[in-house]
């Protein structure tokens, strides 16, 4: 093992309102991190900071920003060096989903949904990664999911999107090699958290076992501490045989399978 120190260094995270961004915060604050937490509901972070900096004695800066708008990883990176922080260390975990068939979803929220788990991730991405590499000491985790894996039928651009992040990251972490920055995808597959609420139903969920938040970060954490760590993880057992299982079938199969999974006609079959 070689444990990522994060003590006395600052770690910015998106999505940090709540859900698996808000538990990043709590075990990186715990292990010593100042903070950055990122997300539209201000008075959210305003109250996560004030616990995690009273239990933890660590610094914590909300700032709250839209980050499905274009240019925002150029304003959260002009943001950040306003307040006189640095960054070591990028969770770029803010996104959503939508669940229904691709002809019936509202375009506008297809939009916003690409922004912010595709334009938002590459964004950030470019804005900090240069003074990253240079510190050489530091992570980029971009989360992804199991359903980048394969095609996802009534969740079409959420899977396509989180392929995207897939890919990326795992091309970034090989550029980065020899650099000291440790770069990862991070795939959670079904998670307790608000992401259903948003989306409107748990039939995205494909009737899988749901992981807490803390078994998923947990899992990201101990995935970078290791001596070399992967390009990617998958947190849980059952996710991470599922997500294989489909190199063993025809895509026509695994897509087919996928849209029984996750149809809402399955639970009145």
């Amino acid at each position: 093992m070689n444990a990522v120190d994060y003590r006395g260094r600052t770690t910015l995270i998106t999505g940090a309102s709540s859900g698996l961004g808000a538990e990043f915060a709590r075990q990186l604050a715990a292990r010593g991190s100042d903070l950055v937490l990122v997300a539209r509901r201000e008075d959210r972070l305003k109250a996560l900071a004030g616990q995690l900096a009273a239990a933890h004695g660590v610094q914590v800066e909300p700032v709250a920003m839209d980050l499905s708008v274009e240019g925002c990883g150029e304003l959260l990176a002009a943001e950040v060096e306003r307040r006189g922080i640095t960054v070591s260390s990028v969770i770029n975990n803010a996104g959503f989903g939508t669940y229904g068939r691709f002809h019936t979803e509202e375009p506008q929220r297809l939009r916003q949904e690409v922004a912010l788990d595709v334009m938002a991730v590459v964004d950030i991405s470019r804005a900090f990664i240069g003074p990253l590499r240079g510190r050489g000491d530091g992570v980029l985790v971009n989360v992804a999911s199991v359903a980048g894996y394969q095609p996802v039928p009534n969740m079409a651009v959420y899977g396509a999107s989180k392929a995207f992040v897939l890919s990326f990251t795992e091309a970034l972490w090989q550029e980065s090699q020899g650099t000291g920055l440790r770069v990862m995808a991070l795939s959670p597959g079904a998670t307790k958290t608000e992401f259903f609420d948003v989306v409107g139903t748990e039939d995205a969920a494909s009737g899988t076992r749901m992981q807490s938040s803390e078994e998923v970060v947990r899992t990201a954490l101990k995935a970078l501490d290791r001596r070399n760590p992967p390009p990617s993880v998958i947190s849980g057992a059952m996710n991470r045989a599922m997500a294989f299982s489909g190199r063993l079938a025809s895509r026509r199969t695994v897509v087919r399978m996928v849209d029984r999974m996750s149809s809402p006609r399955r639970a009145t079959v």
